[in-house]
């Protein structure tokens, strides 16, 4: 139990999801648990059970097979959403002899020592149930904080070798023979040969810093100069001015001089840092712990701007920080995190969650929702979920031809031209929003973005079931939408 952990982390980059590596995991887990299970009672039957020295001695090398099979030498492993069916049928085909040896070397062991008595065989189970609750818990607050994914498998592994070699004056000559030689040259390769994903980006790039906690294991990296970040292997973001007017764009529309900021997700802290430069108080909101640390790697003045204090990073699920803070904010920017489709992602985007958003804005807030872009059903149900939750709602396409910023409020939304909206802004923030850019004057640079509003007269689409709740997350189902069934 504690290596399913530790697979669901290091199969992420193949898989793509956290969610779905999880699931797929298990699914193989339990089958292959089963179909061990179910050979040894067909064994049993016959009254010829394969010997417990023979097991282990597959367990010596089952057991180290995910970690080649984690290789990005050899599987698709990269940054963005699309699984290789290859690469997912070797990553889980991994984990199957492991899983089915233990399907028939447990039942086994249990006949063995509780011969057909049911008390002493309940106190066989209830050690191996304690087992799949420690082991979870060793691996996700013990191990992965503090070391790779492959150091956690031949750590988790050694119990196996020491039982390995516990039977070892009991197994044939032929068996010591290959069974040594495989689980040898597996330890082996799995010690001084194997790469991790992180490796890959080690050529192309100057600098690659890895941070891990109980939640994630986060990378920083800058291939060809151009700094993402990625957790668990899936590419979150990238240093990109699209993150500037998520809140620049709220701030400078808001009627009034905004005062508070809720940023929902940090990412690499570019929209904390925009909030601080209107000189508001700032609360920004990240899931995963090492990902605010990572905030130095992306940010010269990142010292600088974490002793604000105006600003504030609270570790916490967003959604539930709304539902259990008594603040009010005159901005709200709320910038999920990739796929669009990923499990769980429907809670940033539901009318639920606009509802708790509602409760938590000041008179003239607004709330900037990030649109990523996805297929037009998924993009229309967001849209609509937006207006059926804002009596006032405005959509402005961003730069570098991707995504969509949109506006809520449950009031109107000021409209200003470009020009205005640069002459509200602190020159602290005229000059963070021009940061990145070859642009010298701040109202230029917004009119590429205001200028070219989406009209939003209508809803953009007349069946009112298209739009996100809690009950119908009609973005998610990723695995069904990449095999072309949803």
């Amino acid at each position: 139990m504690a290596m399913e952990v530790v697979w669901t982390r290091i199969f992420t980059p193949v898989l793509k999801t956290e969610v779905y590596s999880f699931a797929l995991v298990v699914f193989v887990y339990l089958g292959a648990t089963l179909a061990g299970s179910l050979r040894y009672r067909r064994h049993l039957k016959k009254g010829a059970t394969a010997s417990t020295p023979f097991l282990i001695a597959l367990l010596a090398i089952a057991v180290l097979l995910p970690i080649p099979a984690s290789d990005p030498r050899f599987v698709s492993m990269d940054m963005f959403y699309s699984p290789r069916l290859g690469s997912v049928l070797i990553v889980l085909a991994s984990i199957f002899p492991l899983c089915a040896i233990l399907g028939y070397l447990t039942p086994g062991l249990i006949d063995k020592f509780s011969l057909g008595n049911p008390a002493r065989a309940g106190r066989a189970y209830a050690i191996n149930v304690l087992g799949c609750i420690l082991g979870p818990l060793a691996a996700s607050y013990v191990l992965l904080p503090f070391i790779d994914e492959r150091s956690a498998l031949v750590i988790l592994s050694l119990p196996v070798f020491a039982f390995y070699f516990f039977f070892w004056p009991s197994l044939p000559s032929i068996q010591r023979v290959w069974s040594g030689a495989a689980g040898g040259l597996l330890l082996l390769y799995s010690l001084f040969f194997f790469h991790n994903f992180a490796s890959s980006f080690l050529a192309s790039s100057s600098r690659v810093e890895e941070r891990r906690d109980y939640a994630a294991s986060v990378m920083s990296v800058d291939p060809g100069g151009a700094k993402k970040l990625l957790v668990n292997g899936i590419g979150m973001t990238t240093l990109t001015p699209i993150t500037k007017f998520m809140i620049h764009l709220p701030m400078a529309l808001h009627e009034g001089t905004p005062r508070s900021v809720l940023v929902v997700c940090f990412g690499m802290g570019t929209s904390f840092r925009s909030a601080l430069s209107w000189d508001a108080d700032t609360t920004a909101v990240e899931l995963i712990p090492s990902v605010p640390k990572a905030f130095g790697y992306y940010h010269a003045d990142a010292a600088e701007v974490l002793n604000n204090p105006k600003g504030r990073i609270v570790i916490d699920d967003g959604r539930r920080f709304l539902n259990r803070t008594h603040e009010k904010y005159d901005v709200i920017a709320i910038d999920p995190p990739p796929p669009l489709a990923a499990a769980g992602s429907s809670l940033l985007y539901s009318t639920e969650f606009y509802d708790a958003i509602k409760q938590h804005l000041n008179p003239n807030g607004i709330v900037q929702v990030w649109l990523p872009g996805g297929d037009k059903m998924t993009d229309l149900a967001v849209v609509r979920s937006v207006y059926v939750s804002f009596p006032h709602v405005r959509c402005f396409p961003s730069l570098e031809n991707w995504g969509v910023h949109i506006l809520g409020s449950m009031d109107p939304i000021a409209e200003r031209s470009p020009e205005q909206l640069a002459a509200r802004m602190p020159g602290r923030a005229k000059k963070d929003l021009l940061e990145w850019t070859s642009d010298t004057d701040a109202a230029s640079y917004l009119g590429k973005v205001v200028l070219h509003e989406l009209p939003a007269e209508t809803p953009p689409d007349p069946n009112s079931d298209v739009r996100i709740t809690d009950d119908d997350p009609l973005n998610e189902y990723f695995l069904l939408r990449w095999m072309g069934l949803f």
